[in-house]
């Protein structure tokens, strides 16, 4: 499933939620993955802002696909339907390897 790709971008968003050190995860950095925490966390989940678009966009999705059965995400406090929805909702195409 393409949009399973993008639960690893939550992960990133996770690990950057862990610390305020600089980090870059599959070509996002910091500001993007907390871009895009409001869309990927309950209980009211937000629509992808355009920061998070460009992030998402500007990101190795194919990358991101290797955390889509992560463990980590629900301990995260990210929501792996909604992570998987934000391609869509970016009106991003996912690699057909995801």
């Amino acid at each position: 499933m393409a949009a399973g790709k993008f639960v690893v971008l939550m992960v990133m968003v996770a690990l950057m939620v862990e610390g305020s050190r600089a980090m870059t995860l599959c070509d996002m950095n910091d500001e993007g993955l907390e871009a895009c925490k409001p869309s990927v966390t309950q209980p009211n989940p937000v629509n992808p802002s355009p920061e998070c678009c460009k992030a998402l966009k500007g990101a190795d999705l194919t990358c991101l696909c290797s955390y889509k059965n992560s463990v980590w995400l629900g301990s995260l406090g990210i929501d792996p339907k909604l992570a998987l929805d934000l391609p869509r909702k970016c009106k991003l195409q996912m690699p057909s390897v995801c």
